[in-house]
């Protein structure tokens, strides 16, 4: 018996995690000896949350996990790619294409989708909200908010995206980083004294560690933030604000008062970092007002999901699709100069850029080859980074 309601690696790579009818499928495909005809999916999005006008792809790594063995050839955007919908003519861009016989797959439909509609999803938020934060202190605090089997994903997601920094330990594990987070208003309360929960964090927690004290649990945050320098001097590198709601009022106010009382007696160095209910729009404010660096959870955690869809698009060589969709393999192109995405018939000359006159390259990479992985994914690092630089172009 289970003692967390979560499955393992051997049920989702056994294909335990499928809906009920993709195994009817197989069932009834392999009865009539239908099961190897060679079907060719595409997975694709007809519109992002929010209208968005991009959105980021991410969770590859783990479906090249799915799938490795099986005997299908995969192909997809690299992870970090930043996407639309549709391409400028208006069809759906593919970022992700398997090829083998459709027994040999179907019942990894399900999961496979679920590996990438919620991590792009994340990620795309996190971007987002990178975006907003520009080149401010930016750190994930979201995995108290989901299930915790899925904190290595979460903050994974989230670091891809483009924060700096995760809270949780398995999270920080899986993209080789050191956890960040300092205290929670318990460790005050538990001490009953702001003071002397400072100066035990100080005396107890090593020197690497930055000294950010938490300045809003039982006084006015412009009070206790001079009481943290008062404690702390010259160590202490910065406060938290992470005011409830019921006593905000008016947070970027509240910031500039902070920001305003520590210059005044030169602790211009001190930063500000605030958290509580951040998100893409309370952003701009705040910066304005003088915060330094955020943590964001629940924004982040719970984003929307990217509504991914796996459509057969060739069968045996033929063109086919249902309803809605595009029939035949495709190929994705992406302007050099411009950005500009370009869906075309699969093995048609993309020539150059209709928007821009730019040169245009294919975007889909093949990763699997008969089930064997031929192209290794790219550290957290690296797809950090592809992420960032084209996030220098484009616009909320």
């Amino acid at each position: 018996m289970r003692k967390f309601h979560i499955s393992s690696d051997e049920e989702i790579r056994n294909g335990e995690t499928t809906d009920i009818y993709f195994v009817r499928t197989e069932e009834i495909l392999h009865r009539h000896g239908l099961d190897k005809r060679r079907a060719i999916a595409e997975f694709t999005v007809g519109t992002l949350p929010k209208e968005w006008k991009w959105g980021v792809f991410c969770g590859l790594e783990e479906v090249l996990t799915l799938f490795e063995g099986d005997r299908i050839d995969l192909y997809a955007m690299p992870e970090g790619t930043v996407f639309p919908a549709r391409d400028i003519a208006g069809v759906r861009v593919p970022v992700m294409v398997i090829d083998g016989c459709y027994g040999d797959y179907c019942i990894y439909e399900t999961p496979a989708l679920g590996l990438i509609c919620q991590a792009s999803g994340i990620a795309s938020t996190a971007s987002r909200i990178r975006k907003a934060a520009g080149d401010k202190l930016l750190v994930s605090f979201g995995i108290r908010r989901m299930h915790p089997s899925l904190s290595p994903m979460i903050d994974r997601a989230s670091y891809i995206g483009g924060c700096n920094d995760v809270s949780s330990l398995s999270g920080a594990r899986m993209i080789d980083r050191k956890p960040l987070g300092t205290m929670p208003h318990s460790l005050i309360i538990v001490f009953e004294s702001q003071i002397d929960a400072w100066k035990a964090f100080d005396e107890t927690i090593s020197e690497d560690v930055p000294r950010i004290a938490l300045i809003d649990t039982y006084s006015d945050e412009k009070t206790e933030s001079l009481m943290a320098v008062e404690t702390l001097g010259k160590s202490l590198n910065g406060v938290r604000l992470d005011t409830p709601d019921s006593r905000r009022g008016n947070f970027a106010d509240i910031v500039r008062e902070v920001r305003w009382e520590l210059n005044l007696r030169g602790y211009e160095d001190v930063r500000i970092i605030v958290s509580g209910g951040i998100n893409e729009m309370s952003i701009p404010d705040l910066i304005e007002s003088g915060v330094d660096g955020f943590g964001v959870g629940t924004s982040i955690s719970s984003a929307s999901t990217i509504d991914f869809a796996m459509d057969i698009v060739e069968l045996d060589g033929k063109p086919c699709a249902k309803r809605g969709k595009f029939g035949g393999r495709k190929e994705v192109w992406r302007c050099e100069r411009c950005s500009s995405m370009l869906v075309l018939p699969y093995a048609r000359d993309g020539g150059s850029c209709p928007v821009c006159g730019g040169k245009i390259r294919r975007l889909l990479k093949q990763y699997i080859k008969n089930g064997r992985i031929i192209e290794d994914p790219q550290s957290p690092d690296e797809i950090r980074e592809y992420v960032l630089r084209q996030l220098e172009h484009l616009d909320l």
